[in-house]
Order: C-alpha cells, then structure tokens, then sequence
C-alpha cells in the first residue's frame, strides 16, 4: 500500500530562515539558560586515592551501532543537532563536523524540516561531509509534528541527504506552543514512531530539547524498538524562554507572558537520566544531554546510566571563536572525563556507567534489611 502524503503545511521561507537565524543568537544568551535549577551540582563522584593503574591507560573508547554495523568510537560525546535552514548554518555545521570527525564524536545535525519541500532551493551543504570525513557519524533530525504526517520515505530522503547512522526525532511540545508560528500537534506521535523505528532503516533516537522526560513519558515509549533516547534535560538552554523572547518581540504579549510562567518548566537531566535507566529496556541506550558543561557532569551523567552524553551551547560558543578554540574545548572536555574516571578508579567509561544507580540500590537495600 503507498503511503500518501498529507497535505504539507505552506513555509513562508523568509519568516522561516529569520527564525532560525534567532534562533541562533537567542541561544547564545545568558537568560535562556536554566543553570540556575540544574541539580548536577548535588552529584558528587567517590574519590578512589589509589586507583591502581596509570593515567595513561585511561581509555574514552565507547561502541556505537549493533551487529555488523557495530563500530568503536573515541569517545562517549556527541554534538546536538542546533542549527540549519539557514546560510549562516553551513560554516558553523561544516566546522563542528569537521572537529567531531577528527576527535571521535558523533554529529548531530539541525532540524530537516526545510528539506521536506523538494521545491525549496538547498540551503544546508550535508552533501560531501563523509567524503572529507569518512569515519564521521552523522544523526539526521527532524521534529515530531512533521514526523507524524511525512510518509517514510520522505523521512529515509531526509537520511539520505544528510548521509546520516542514525536518525533522531525531537520533542518539543513547550517550545512549539509557545512560538507563533508553532506546530503543536502531537495526535499519532506514538504510533509515528513505531512505523520509523521498524521501516526506516536506521537506528532511532527519540531525543526531546531542553525540558527532560518524564516517567508517564518514558512509560509510553518503553515499548518502542529505539536505538537510544536522549534524555535532554531542563538545565541547559530553555527553548520556552526562547521562544518566549521571540513572542515578545513579535508583540505576541500572551505567549510572551507564558512563556515566564513556564521558564523553570520541565523534568531536570539528573531525574530523567535516572528514571530513563530504570525504565527503558537494556537495548535502548540513555543518552544524556541538557546542561552540560564539562567533562566532569559528563562523568556524573554516565555514573547515572547514561552511554553517550552531549553538548549544544558550549560547542556552539567554542566553535563561534575558531577551529582551534573548539578543539581545545573539545580536549579540555575529554580530559575532564579521563581526570574523574582516573580519581574513581576507573579506566573507561564502561566500568564507571550506573555505579551510582547500583550504589543508591544498594543503599535503598541497606536501609530495608536494618528496619
């Protein structure tokens, strides 16, 4: 039976682009970022003083794909997808690309949705990357209000021109209600992300931006055949404050006024790192993204039970000042990571994954026996 396509909302191409360019200068201040209630701080590592084995021998190596597609990665990083639909996007894209080949991280790509209209000239240069960087992984990307009424194919099209491993579908039901030109439509989102998990031909990553998932959440997609779901937790940039912004400059005074009701709303990364890995089956890894900063949160996020752990604003910034700045962010971030697994006696991040988990279980079991 083919599929048939629905009829695609009009893009007014100019608001479109404009959007995205304010996008990206919004993300870059202060007061869209909820640093102010991430709980990251309250985690604190067991310092291990003799660790029994050399710094050196401290490995970041972690698996990435199953089967014959299985391969090694030199890292446990990614890049989130940010930014694209626009030219100013390319440069930025290419470089972070470039950068994520070179040291073993894997590239998330911006939101697809332009591509979806054929009739719409090519703007995001994705064509070529794995020929000046073959060993680069690439995640396609495309929101959930387009996922539920795009046909499969037009979704492995999108794939297919970013060249992409693996393809992510985004959540964004604050940030879509808030901006004017909004999508909020999420009716067959379940059911959508069954039909791409067994036909796309990828693996899926469900991953949401910014305001964490819930355990009703998590309940809901536990079920589904997902590669990974990205946690992308509230403690980071709020893409209702965001759009809140954007409201007001557009004299959109209702959504404005909301969106600072709504500017500490969401499910925080520590909290959705958690319950992600007691509740999502062992095949669907925890990738954990929404307010990380350093090599160190990293080391915490992966203690939780996260795989791969993510950056969106600081690699934005680092790779904004240069190529060499954001390969010396991306060292520094690494380095950060080999320090903690080193001081908790652990020489990869595979032996450092979920030992806060078990040691809270244990401790829940501790108090259980003692009453």
């Amino acid at each position: 039976m083919i599929e048939k396509t629905p009829a695609r909302p009009s893009l007014d191409l100019r608001r479109f682009e404009t959007r995205k360019r304010s996008h990206l200068d919004l993300a870059l201040r202060p007061e869209v970022e909820a640093t102010e209630i991430t709980d990251l701080r309250q985690i604190r590592l067991e310092h291990d003083a003799l660790p029994e084995f050399d710094f050196a021998e401290v490995r970041l190596a972690t698996p990435f794909g199953k089967g014959s597609s299985k391969r090694e990665l030199a890292t446990p990083f990614f890049v989130s997808g940010m930014t694209a639909g626009h030219a100013s996007a390319t440069m930025l894209n290419r470089r972070l690309a470039a950068a994520c080949a070179r040291r073993g991280w894997i590239f998330g790509v911006g939101s697809q949705r332009r591509e979806l209209d054929p009739a719409l000239p090519a703007i995001d240069a994705w064509a070529g990357l794995k020929s000046e960087s073959p060993d680069l992984v690439v995640l396609g990307n495309l929101g959930i209000s387009q996922a539920i009424t795009e046909p499969v194919a037009n979704v492995q099209r999108l794939a297919k021109n970013a060249e992409a491993d693996a393809f992510c579908i985004h959540l964004n039901a604050l940030q879509e209600v808030f901006q004017p030109e909004g999508t909020p439509a999420f009716k067959g989102g379940v059911a959508a992300l069954k039909k791409l998990a067994t036909k796309l031909g990828l693996p899926l990553v469900l991953k949401e931006t910014g305001c964490g998932l819930s355990r009703r959440t998590l309940a809901k997609i536990r079920a589904l055949p997902l590669a990974a779901v990205d946690v992308s937790g509230l403690g980071g940039t709020h893409w209702g404050r965001i759009e809140g912004l954007r409201a007001a400059e557009e004299g959109e005074s209702v959504r404005a006024r909301a969106a600072e009701t709504f500017a500490e709303w969401g499910v925080s990364t520590v909290e959705s790192v958690r319950a992600a890995a007691e509740i999502l089956p062992k095949t669907t890894e925890v990738w954990a993204s929404g307010g990380v900063r350093t090599g160190l949160d990293a080391a915490k996020l992966i203690a939780l039970g996260a795989t791969r752990v993510g950056f969106a604003k600081p690699a934005l910034e680092a790779a904004l000042a240069g190529e060499a700045e954001l390969d010396r962010w991306m060292e520094t971030v690494e380095f950060e990571l080999r320090t903690a697994l080193f001081c908790t006696g652990n020489r990869a991040p595979a032996e450092l994954r979920g030992t806060l988990a078990a040691s809270k279980a244990r401790s829940a079991k501790t108090k259980r026996s003692r009453r």
